[in-house]
């Protein structure tokens, strides 16, 4: 893939050869519907339970009937930490405001980004709690929360 995060070229201005787990965990952000998020642990299920030999995110856990793929990295199981810091260092080409927290809170620091990126795709939101310091809405996890599956509509 030819994804540039945003934080410069290679010497050559080649794009940067990123780990085979940060390219299968970018390529999943890029499945997410506009208007719907996957959590770090969704995401990591997900990559746990493709079952292409290809290393490429397919259609989730019932893709192909088969069962897990093999674990990237050399056998290890990619979590939502992984999935997490894969994003941070990488995620800046994908859409990285579709892959969330579980509990809606926005990304500390990209708040107000992430915030005109749900409501430019009609996210479903909750509002901030009056008791809330920031009074920023949060991620309504029940409708927005996508589970894989090409054939809902996208729509939340």
């Amino acid at each position: 893939m030819d994804r540039m995060s945003g934080t410069g070229d290679t010497a050559r201005g080649e794009p940067p050869e990123y780990p085979d787990y940060a390219e299968r965990v970018l390529a999943v952000a890029e499945l997410i519907p506009a208007g719907r998020v996957m959590t770090y642990g969704d995401v990591a299920e997900w990559l746990d339970d493709d079952g292409p030999d290809d290393g490429q995110p397919g259609a989730g856990p019932a893709a192909d009937g088969g069962g897990p793929a093999a674990p990237p990295g050399g056998g290890r199981r990619v979590g939502p930490r992984q999935v997490g810091r894969a994003m941070a260092l990488y995620g800046g080409a994908v859409p990285w405001w579709r892959v969330v927290r579980a509990d809606g809170r926005l990304l500390p620091g990209s708040e107000l980004r992430a915030l005109a990126h749900y409501r430019e795709e009609g996210t479903p939101l909750r509002d901030a709690a009056r008791a809330a310091d920031d009074h920023i809405p949060k991620i309504d996890m029940r409708r927005a929360r996508w589970d894989g599956r090409q054939d809902d509509g996208g729509a939340p």
